[in-house]
């Protein structure tokens, strides 16, 4: 038995494997490769897989360690941290699109429940799609970028919310007892969670910590034990790993111990995603095409458009809009785990998986071009996105009057930059796409004009023949090489600097005339060879520099900064 057991895994591997090396070739993201693999092993095409239950199993542990992984990225102050624009865009697109979903449901002649978890699907966009995207696309230090990232954290606590009450739920269940099961299981929760996290954690992490397999083996143990515990106490195995991962959140170790932990969630989910194409059946493709049809143009165009709404009446440039609403055109993993909870709970059947399951197929593939080439069909269709602008966005600008310098993005690096012009005593104008900031500097009567800096329209209004000074802090490089050339263009002397993180895009920059490129992380270093060279071995200045960086980190810590993180795979 376990010697088949091997054998079939070890060919349904190397089947994922081949069906992979075409989606990379397509660049399709591998999900997709995964579920096709299931379908061609499925009883309709080779009829391969036999041990289906020990697959199961492996599946499910896959699912437990993509929740706990992220449970880990859900610290206490994450909310915080994500601002207001995700927290509106978030729960925004939920409310509107499961609503909308739903009517169509009814509409398409699905029962009530089937609507409502098809809605319910509908509305979650993939972080896992989306940030590996957008890693590909080098985009993940841009605004848009980050304001996805924060409604996809949104969406990911409403989907645990989900997740808790779905698994609540069984055939015939008293709503009463329900809702008691339910609240007062949530308070224990929460309280266990509390106490337990900073009592007890801490100090086991810090010992497991100690030995790197330790710690491994603690994680592994932690995440399916509390996984085993939830689903004893008659929640599910779903929600236990993520309360397992959200305990674990505030430990210094999360980061750690989720490095750790993706290879063996990634073998994994692999198998749940194969088992779950295999299970893939519609008893009446013809009946469910036009449905299928009709709800993945609702992902692709209606999900996009419903956030370009939301972004324009919170005062984002159609640009930024648009850039945003993209990356909500698909299905999440969440909303395939969700619906298959609600098969195995006895709400819909096994077809409304399959159906959801197909959406999330054409959905993923449609949207990894629409990122992928955002840029191209932003080009494209600019002219007819002014509706979704504000026409009177309610910002103090500054007259367009001369000024001495121009800052193009006031963000880490743009703060300290405003120091300096301020003991020049010198005229300076601050350009930023990003409302919240603009609203703020002028709150502190700063000069600030709301605009993008890839417009050339907005960029040629700027009196640019005037300056003495041009500074961008914008890391993308196509953005700084339009305005370095606008500049050159209208002003041949002035001085340009700009943010680059790859040295052969500050070669070509300098190539393109500009007069000093800023690099973070080189700077970083020498200035500390620097002080090294000042110092010496003189401990006495050591810390005077420490107590100087700690108020400055301080400051910078109030104002909402901070340090770009390593990038992350949820």
């Amino acid at each position: 038995m376990a010697v088949n057991l091997f054998i079939e895994l070890s060919i349904i591997i190397v089947i994922a494997v081949l069906v992979s090396v075409l989606m990379r070739l397509l660049r399709q993201p591998l999900i997709i490769g995964y579920i096709f693999t299931g379908v061609l092993l499925s009883p309709y095409f080779l009829n391969f897989i036999k041990s289906t239950d020990s697959i199961f199993v492996f599946s499910q542990i896959g699912v437990a360690l993509l929740l706990f992984i992220v449970g880990l990225s859900l610290s206490p102050n994450v909310i915080k941290e994500v601002g207001k624009v995700s927290l509106i865009t978030g729960l925004g697109q939920i409310i509107f699109t499961s609503f909308v979903g739903f009517i169509f449901g009814i509409l398409l002649g699905f029962s009530t429940i089937a609507s409502l978890y098809i809605a319910i699907a509908m509305t979650l966009s993939s972080t896992i799609i989306i940030m590996k995207l957008l890693s590909d696309k080098n985009d993940l230090g841009k605004l848009y970028a980050k304001i996805s990232v924060g409604f996809l954290l949104v969406q990911d606590i409403v989907a645990i919310l989900l997740l808790i009450f779905i698994s609540s739920f069984s055939e015939g269940v008293n709503l009463a007892e329900l809702a008691l099961k339910t609240f007062f299981g949530g308070i224990l929760t929460v309280v266990f969670l509390i106490i337990f996290s900073k009592k007890v954690l801490p100090k086991l992490s810090s010992f497991f910590a100690k030995s790197q397999e330790f710690l491994f083996l603690f994680a592994i143990g932690w995440g399916l034990g509390i996984a085993t515990f939830f689903d004893f106490i008659g929640f599910s195995l779903e929600v236990g790993a993520l309360v397992a991962g959200i305990a674990l959140a505030a430990t210094p170790y999360n980061y750690e111990i989720s490095s750790k932990m993706r290879p063996l969630r990634d073998f994994f989910i692999i198998l749940f995603f194969i088992l779950l194409g295999s299970q893939m059946f519609l008893k009446s493709f013809s009946e469910f095409l036009i449905p299928l049809i009709i709800f993945s143009l609702f992902v692709l165009i209606a999900n996009p458009l419903i956030m370009m709404i939301l972004m324009g009446v919170l005062g984002y440039k159609k640009r930024i809009s648009f850039m945003t609403g993209v990356t909500t055109a698909q299905i999440s993993e969440f909303s395939l785990i969700l619906v298959a909870l609600g098969v195995s709970v006895g709400h819909i059947n096994s077809e409304i998986l399959s159906f959801v399951t197909i959406i999330g197929l054409i959905t993923i593939a449609g949207s990894s071009y629409l990122i992928l080439y955002s840029e191209k069909l932003y080009n494209l269709f600019s002219p007819y996105l002014s509706i979704f602008e504000r026409k009177h966005l309610r910002r103090e600008q500054a007259n367009l009057k001369n000024y001495d310098i121009l800052l193009f993005g006031y963000n880490r690096v743009g703060y300290d930059f405003l120091h300096t012009f301020k003991k020049l005593q010198k005229r300076f104008l601050v350009v930023d796409y990003n409302p919240d900031v603009i609203t703020k500097l002028a709150k502190d009567k700063i000069d600030c004009r709301y605009g993008d800096a890839d417009d050339i329209e907005f960029l040629e209004q700027l009196n640019l023949k005037n300056i003495k000074m041009a500074i961008s802090t914008i890391p993308d490089f196509e953005t700084n090489l339009l305005l370095i050339s606008t500049i050159r263009r209208i002003n041949k002397k002035a001085i340009v600097m700009c943010v680059s993180h790859h040295i052969d895009e500050a070669r070509k920059l300098y190539s393109k005339g500009v007069s000093y490129v800023i690099m973070p992380h080189f700077l970083g270093g020498k200035y500390a060879s620097m002080m090294i060279d000042r110092h010496g071995f003189n401990s006495d200045k050591f810390n005077e520099e420490k107590k100087k960086h700690l108020d400055h980190l301080k400051k910078r810590k109030e104002l909402g900064h901070n340090h770009p993180e390593i990038e992350k795979d949820k």
